[in-house]
């Protein structure tokens, strides 16, 4: 049987960090158990309290191509950077100053979803192309690659 992987985040708004990263990736929220039509129908159904509905949320690649995210609720803030970091692959194919162009472009997006921008890191061949380092809404850093 072949193994896949989820990437698990902590989160203080699980429901809120998987939207975030639903626009950034273009993913959807991952579908109901099956026997149901929504999550409301099927967390009434399982007697979970109003207050609990946002402890877990879950988005999937529509193509089924990249890893499902998961996000949990969890009572502590973030305190220290990632130790794995997620890259945001949204020029490869370019180079040089058209590269850095698309990154600002796609950074400046981010941003308006609720992304923090920290740092630009300039080409620098043959090891590094460029990039952005950027933080989600709860601070978990990623780069734009």
């Amino acid at each position: 049987m072949a193994s896949t992987i989820q990437l698990t985040f902590d989160a203080a708004d699980p429901g809120a960090l998987s939207a975030f990263w639903i626009e950034v990736l273009g993913y959807r929220l991952d579908a109901p158990p099956p026997g149901f039509d929504t999550w409301e129908e099927a967390l009434d159904a399982f007697g979970v309290p109003p207050e609990r509905r946002n402890d877990a949320s879950a988005c999937v690649d529509p193509d089924g191509v990249g890893p499902r995210l998961f996000f949990q609720k969890v009572p502590e803030p973030k305190t220290a950077k990632n130790r794995l970091h997620i890259d945001v692959r949204t020029a490869v194919d370019l180079r040089g100053d058209e590269r850095m162009a698309a990154l600002e472009t796609e950074c400046e997006r981010l941003v308006a979803l609720g992304a923090t921008r920290l740092q630009r890191h300039e080409p620098s061949p043959p090891t590094s192309h460029g990039f952005i380092v950027m933080a989600d809404p709860e601070g978990n850093e990623f780069c734009l690659d």
